[in-house]
């Protein structure tokens, strides 16, 4: 009896987050004039324990559909027991963190999209496993808009020639760009890096005639700010799960 209270207690407090990050999103979208189901929720799972099924199973009967891991290990780990109901039932599962090339066979095998692709040779492995495992992999370009030199992505300046290579890969489907702004007390000081990588995918679909329809940026502290730049997937992980 005690272990369905507190099943019960964790549950109804997931979905009432999930609640909440929708209605913030449909606040945000309506600021910007935006349709909120435009907008796509990654409830980012890492630090979501493997054996917690019930909490993601909450989630999905919650309406959340699309679940991020930074790392595939983790997702490998974890997609027998906490991601196995929900993806069964058709929930995405998507890689947001950086991606080492000599994890791309696992990566092409557990995600449907990868947010984080910043960098040719990442482009080859990937359309080499794709193409081994009969697959069309989307992928996000993941730009350091800010340039933090402690963050991955390619610089704005590098993002025609990657996007260009990506898009000439016959098993890789290049959907958008994404980018992880700096994490800063006020989020209103990100939104000039949301700003700049909405321009930047403006200038590339231009340069090059390539549809870019998504934009991965805004995390828990900054996502409403994002949703207002332009933003189709936001990446909300303590919001959520705590």
């Amino acid at each position: 009896m005690v272990r369905d209270e507190t099943e019960t207690h964790v549950t109804a407090d997931v979905a009432e987050k999930i609640a909440r990050v929708r209605e913030r999103v449909a606040v945000a979208a309506a600021r910007a004039g935006r349709d909120p189901s435009s907008i796509r929720i990654v409830g980012v799972t890492k630090t979501v324990p493997a054996d917690a099924v019930e909490v993601l199973d909450q989630a999905y009967a919650a309406g959340l559909r699309v679940f991020g891991e930074n790392r595939v290990q983790d997702a490998a780990r974890k997609q027998a027991s906490l991601f196995a109901n929900a993806l069964a039932a058709g929930a995405e599962l998507h890689l947001i963190g950086y991606l080492q090339t000599n994890k791309a066979r696992d990566a092409v095998r557990l995600f449907s999209l990868i947010h984080s692709v910043d960098r040719p040779g990442l482009v080859d492995a990937l359309q080499r496993r794709a193409a081994a495992d009969g697959k069309h992999q989307d992928i996000l370009l993941q730009v350091n808009v800010a340039r933090e030199p402690q963050k991955h992505g390619c610089a704005p300046e590098e993002a025609e020639a990657l996007l260009r290579h990506a898009a000439a890969q016959p098993n890789l489907r290049v959907r958008g760009l994404m980018t992880i702004a700096p994490l800063v007390d006020d989020p209103e000081l990100t939104r000039p890096v949301f700003v700049a990588l909405r321009e930047l995918r403006d200038q590339l679909q231009e340069a090059t005639g390539i549809a870019l329809p998504e934009l991965s940026m805004g995390m828990t502290n900054d996502y409403e700010v994002a949703v207002e730049e332009g933003a189709t997937i936001v990446r909300v992980g303590r919001a959520i799960f705590g």
